[in-house]
This record gives structure tokens, C-alpha cells and sequence, in this order.
């Protein structure tokens, strides 16, 4: 049995021959973690051969009504209004995964260092995003976010002025944006640097409020935080963080940024370290289907694994 939140919103989406095929679904993600067709197929539990559970299965996947906004976005929304109150701080990361001809784009909220999906697109090309695609699908997440402070998280992959010009003027928006030590920005009135010669040495950090970014857009809505790690136990960080933020301190701009790595662990979770994802050989609309049914599965472990840890905290505390 799904949880309510889920149950309440796909016993009245879906036709109830539809819910049970993906109630099995999701319960046989869960289980085995597999989730090449063949292996589903192989595991599902019907008396019909073999091809006609694998072409069941196809057939489920390709149903026009499995997609974010019907499947997702209702569900997502119900968990944040009962877990959060209106005005908290969340945390919510931009990143880009890509294996073979498979280029996907996602933003995941943070929570306890995992990302939970918040909405995700297939990129019909290899490489990075640009700015109107990132503006495009962020659009689409911040809107389910305004009773919250967002902080937006990114990489040097999303770390464009364009970005962050956006960014600045939407409410309630913060941001945390990786640059590449490459950039320029202003360090005194016509004095332009690139961030990598700074002279910066590990064990330091330097904010600069309001200053310029990049020469040719000269962007001055941001504050510049740089931070190298010291050496801890003889190990030494390989490089410093740059990062472009709207955030008043080093220390809440360095907080923010390291929850970043949430969107990594929970694509390790997707992929190799879990569901194993990159084994599939779907594409188009089944493989949007596919990665809904894994957000299904791995949102309820984590959130699961949220209620125990906050039992066992409250327990512990008693």
C-alpha cells in the first residue's frame, strides 16, 4: 500500500486498473531496484507469457496521462504544505545528468542531504543547458515554492549573469551559484581579475558585496563569496569555491552551497548506486514514465527514512 498522500491523489488520477498496474510497479522498484523493462516484466506477477507482460508494461508506459504535472507535482505540493510551514527556508538544486543519447535536466528540493525531484525535462541534445532552458524549467518549479524562502543552488554549469540577473528579481528568491575560476570580476573601479588570481590559499575566504561579474556583462546584483577548505588531516581541498549569491554572509552563502550534493547523491540513487537507471533502453515519453515511477519509490524511502530519524531524535531527546 502507497501512503495516503499518494493514494489520495492517484486512486482519484488514475482509472483503478491503471493505479493497481502502478502500485505493482512501484512496489517492484522498491523491491528489486531493477528497472529495465525485460527485468519489470520478468517480475511482474501475472499467469499471461512473458512478451504479453512486457508489452502490458510497454503499454502502461506509454499512457499519454503518466507525466509530472498529473502524476507528481500534485503529491510533491501536498507533502511540502504538511512538512513545512509557510516562510521556511528551502533548498532547491538545479543539475544535469547524461548518459549515451540521454541528457536530463532536474531540480530537486533538498531534504536531509537527499534530493527529492521536483520537476525534471529530456534535453533533445548532448552537453550543457542554456539559460532559457534553465529559466524555462525553474519557472515551472518556483511557482509550487511561494509560500517559501527558496534558495536555488547551482554548478558552474548554471552560474551564467543571465541566471542571476532572473534569479534577483524574483521574490523571495535566493541563490548560490558556482563560478568558474575563469570569471572576472571587478575587484576596484576598472581593476578587472580573474577569480583564480586572487591569491587565494587554503584556509581563506573573501566576500565581496556588490561587485561586478564578467567583464563584457558587467552584472553588479550579486555578492562574491570565495572559500578554500584548510587542509584537514594532512589532506588538502583540490581547489576553492567561487560563488555568486544574493545571501548577506560566507557562512549562510557556504551552508547553502554544500547542499548542492544532494542532487548528486540522489542521481547515484537513480543510476549505478541504486535503480540503475542508465540500463534502461527506453527514451521519449517511457522513460519520463519510468523516472516517475523511480521518484515514487525513492521519495517514499526518503521519506521514510525522515519520519524514523525524526522519531528516533524526538526518543532520544524524551
Amino acid at each position: 500500500m502507497l501512503p495516503e498522500i499518494y493514494n489520495n491523489h492517484l486512486t482519484t488520477y488514475l482509472k483503478k486498473r491503471e493505479y493497481l498496474i502502478m502500485l505493482i510497479m512501484v512496489q517492484l522498484v522498491q523491491i528489486y531496484r531493477k528497472v529495465r523493462l525485460e527485468e519489470l516484466a520478468d517480475y511482474f506477477p501475472s499467469p499471461i507469457l512473458f512478451e504479453s507482460r512486457r508489452k502490458k508494461l510497454k503499454r502502461f508506459l506509454e499512457m499519454p496521462c503518466l507525466t509530472i504535472e498529473g502524476i507528481w507535482i500534485p503529491i510533491i505540493k501536498s507533502w511540502l504544505k504538511g512538512s513545512f510551514n509557510p516562510g521556511t527556508v528551502l533548498h532547491i538544486a538545479i543539475d544535469r545528468t547524461q548518459w549515451k543519447l540521454i541528457n536530463i535536466l532536474m531540480v530537486s528540493v533538498v531534504i536531509d542531504n537527499r534530493g527529492i525531484p521536483l520537476y525534471f525535462e529530456l534535453l533533445d541534445h548532448k552537453g550543457n543547458s542554456d539559460f532559457d532552458t534553465q529559466k524555462s524549467i525553474l519557472s515551472r518549479v518556483l511557482p509550487l515554492l511561494r509560500e517559501y524562502k527558496t534558495v536555488v543552488l547551482g554548478d558552474r554549469e548554471f552560474c551564467s549573469v543571465e541566471l542571476a540577473k532572473w534569479l534577483n528579481g524574483q521574490k523571495n528568491i535566493s541563490y548560490s551559484l558556482r563560478l568558474k575560476k575563469s570569471t572576472y570580476i571587478e575587484v576596484e573601479k576598472e581593476l578587472w581579475l580573474t577569480l583564480k588570481t586572487l591569491g587565494l590559499l587554503p584556509g581563506m575566504s573573501l566576500f565581496y558585496q556588490g561587485g561586478k561579474v564578467t567583464k563584457m556583462k558587467g552584472f553588479s546584483g550579486s555578492n562574491i563569496v570565495e572559500k578554500w577548505k584548510k587542509k584537514y588531516r594532512g589532506i588538502e581541498t583540490e581547489e576553492a569555491w567561487f560563488i555568486m549569491t544574493n545571501l548577506k554572509t560566507i557562512d549562510e552563502t557556504i551552508d547553502a552551497y554544500k547542499k548542492r550534493f544532494g542532487i548528486e547523491e540522489m542521481f547515484r540513487d537513480f543510476k549505478k548506486g541504486g535503480y540503475d537507471l542508465e540500463r534502461t533502453k527506453l527514451t521519449g515519453h517511457r522513460l519520463i514514465s519510468l523516472i516517475i515511477l523511480i521518484t515514487l519509490a525513492h521519495s517514499m524511502a526518503t521519506f521514510s527514512g525522515k519520519i524514523i530519524k525524526e522519531k528516533g531524535l524526538s526518543i532520544g531527546c524524551g
